[in-house]
């Protein structure tokens, strides 16, 4: 129990002990001593005493310390506390999310230790801490545990896992937030030593900092957050798509063909790419996307330029076997930032329409409905439509093209798709409810071009004002 109950004792000299000098204290009801061999080491430990006393600190009445002592005392090294974190985030976290904990925890935990004598090559630690320390199973009983204490891992990262529970400094040395430089300075770097990419490390530091608000906030083993204190600046960034780089739609068109006419898996991926460009959908959306989602207006020619509907409800994002409840290399999930069961309802042009309709007449679908899947039936992996992309890009673009960022990734059709909306006059309101972003979102991702827009808007504002005049 803590209390501000406290004495100080003068010295006293026993004579014939090994350590004559006795300093005497009582916390509460409780006495409290300890013996020294010479006089300065006793009158220094009763200035810590009365330092204590006057910063109104709070004793222990069972060990006579002051609070920050006794927390300093019984507090965790770095390493076992981040381990505990990770267990405790683990059931209620979605794949990527484990894996983001993870990945982060592993390039700070390193750099918090009380030396770097005998420590293990950084890859290896790397490995040890991402793959093994963070990583949860269930044991035999089928409560979680870190994977290296229900599988054997090898004696390389057995001894890397020992190294840092040996040399992992305590959580209550963070008091000093001057110590957490280095962890931020991995963040914001490769292990090659050079940059991170923005979105990187602005992920990893929120990691981070989630994680510091939880020991102060929750376990109480640090007095403030040290985040917060660091004289130390994030890098810039800079969230606006180049859209230099971003293609056009008859670059667009032409990579769709390229990608069709590359083979029978190329034939099949057609339309994925398709509803990348016309409807701005993400990869593990489409991934997900099954037969009964598609409402497509009769194959007549009528109904030609009849436009059609997709009704999003499911995101199959790629993440490792490792961070998934049953080994799959996907998590089958809500969309982005939405409640599960919220869906989200995309008009399709008919030239999508299409492509869905071809694409379902000549592929079908897998056995659960879903339009798009491996050659084995899985999840489409993104090795396989990269390749494929890749191979579009060498086909379509001139060597110089190529060279340069130009639709470097297929996510660049997302942002080919959404531009054309915004470009073609629609409401940014409705563009960011079809790609599914928040208004911010949107505003901050393509900012150059809404701001391009408000050329148009102006004519529309007058144009009404005239009207009503």
């Amino acid at each position: 129990m803590l209390t501000y109950d406290v004495d100080v004792w003068s010295i006293r000299k026993r004579a014939g002990r090994p350590k004559p000098f006795e300093l005497r204290w009582r916390v509460g009801p409780r006495p409290h001593s300890r013996s020294y061999k010479l006089k300065p080491q006793a009158e220094g430990r009763q200035s810590e005493l009365l330092t204590a006393l006057r910063e109104r600190e709070q004793f222990d009445e069972e060990t006579g310390l002051p609070a920050r002592e006794l927390a300093a005392l019984s507090s965790p090294t770095w390493y076992e506390h981040a381990t505990a974190y990770a267990l405790m985030k683990w059931p209620r976290a979605a794949a990527k999310h484990r894996a983001g904990i993870a990945e982060a925890l592993a390039v700070v935990t390193p750099t918090l230790v009380t030396t770097t004598r005998g420590a293990p090559d950084a890859k290896v630690l790397r490995a040890a801490l991402y793959q093994w320390a963070f990583r949860a199973l269930p044991d035999p009983d089928g409560k979680l545990a870190s994977r290296h204490k229900v599988e054997e891992p090898t004696a390389e990262i057995r001894e890397a896992l020992s190294w840092l529970s040996g040399h992992s400094m305590k959580v209550s040395a963070l008091e000093d937030p001057a110590l957490l430089r280095p962890a931020l300075e991995a963040l914001s770097r490769r292990m090659d030593g050079k940059k991170a990419a923005e979105n990187t490390a602005r992920r990893k530091r929120m990691v981070l900092s989630n994680f510091l608000r939880y020991t102060v906030e929750e376990k109480g083993l640090l007095s403030a957050n040290p985040l917060a204190r660091v004289d130390w600046t994030p890098p810039e960034t800079d969230d606006e798509i180049d859209f230099r780089y971003v293609p056009g739609p008859a670059l667009a068109r032409s990579f769709l063909k390229a990608v069709r006419d590359s083979g029978r898996r190329g034939r099949h991926l057609e339309a994925f790419f398709g509803c990348l460009y016309y409807a701005a959908m993400r990869p593990a959306e489409i991934a997900s996307l099954k037969h009964v989602d598609c409402t497509l207006p009769p194959d007549d020619e009528e109904s030609r330029e009849h436009w059609g509907e997709l009704l999003l409800g499911e995101s199959r994002p790629e993440v490792g076997g490792g961070w998934t409840d049953d080994g799959a290399s996907y998590e089958a999930r809500s969309l982005k930032r939405r409640a599960r069961g919220a869906t989200r309802s995309v008009p399709i042009p008919p030239v999508l329409v299409r492509l869905l309709r071809a694409h379902l007449a000549e592929h079908g679908t897998a056995s659960d409905g879903r339009l798009f899947r491996a050659a084995g039936g899985g999840r489409v992996r993104s090795t396989e439509y990269c390749d494929l992309w890749e191979a579009a890009r060498a086909e379509v673009l001139s060597e110089e093209d190529a060279a340069t960022p130009l639709a470097k990734v297929p996510y660049s059709l997302r942002h080919a798709g959404v531009s054309l909306w915004i470009k073609s006059g629609v409401d940014p309101v409705e563009v960011a409810a079809r790609a599914g972003h928040s208004i911010a979102v949107l505003y901050r991702f393509y900012a150059k071009i809404l701001k391009g827009n408000q050329g148009r808007s102006n004519q529309l504002i007058a144009q009404g004002l005239a009207d009503d005049e």
